[in-house]
């Protein structure tokens, strides 16, 4: 008998933003969690994450401080990988921050809903946790490929709906 597969390790879900950031997105922070955490069990990935959703302002400081990038974005991914982690000491993954105010600008012109939009955030964050990156083309479509593989198996558990683009329109 095969022992059983390590859990993911814990995933840690915030909806931070304030009172007027975004008031007619709901976060379902469970919902996002439960997401999160299949896609670390799926991509073989031991340790804990955060995935917090955050005010429009607040990811557009962040853009600028940690990417130098102007004004909000949508997703930031803050890996902490490391291979000097002690025995026993869990290992910290990383960190996605997600605008939820940002995902609502956006939606009709890139995933088709904002639903959708959300899934596919929640999981291109954790693929660049987890070290993939679209810097360069061939990266680009590696990462998208397994996208849709993460969604197609944990969000719509069947093909990507009509309308659904990972690029913007």
């Amino acid at each position: 008998m095969s022992p059983a597969p390590e859990p993911p390790g814990p995933v840690v879900c915030a909806d931070a933003r304030s009172a007027t950031d975004s008031p007619a997105v709901v976060i379902d922070v469970a919902r996002w969690a439960a997401l999160a955490a299949r896609v670390l069990r799926t991509e073989g990935a031991v340790g804990e994450l955060t995935l917090n959703f955050i005010d429009r302002a607040e990811i557009a400081e962040l853009n600028e401080e940690h990417m130098g990038g102007s004004g909000p974005t949508d997703v930031l991914s803050f890996p902490m990988l490391d291979d000097d982690v002690p025995a026993g000491v869990p290992e910290l993954l990383g960190d996605v921050v997600i605008s939820p105010a940002v995902a609502a600008d956006q939606f009709a012109d890139h995933a088709g809903t904002l639903d959708d939009e959300l899934a596919l955030l929640v999981v291109h964050g954790i693929l660049h946790v987890l070290g993939h990156d679209h810097a360069v083309e061939s990266e680009a479509i590696v990462m998208r490929a397994r996208e849709v593989e993460l969604l197609v198996a944990h969000h719509w558990a069947g093909p990507p709906p009509p309308g659904f683009r990972q690029t913007h329109a």
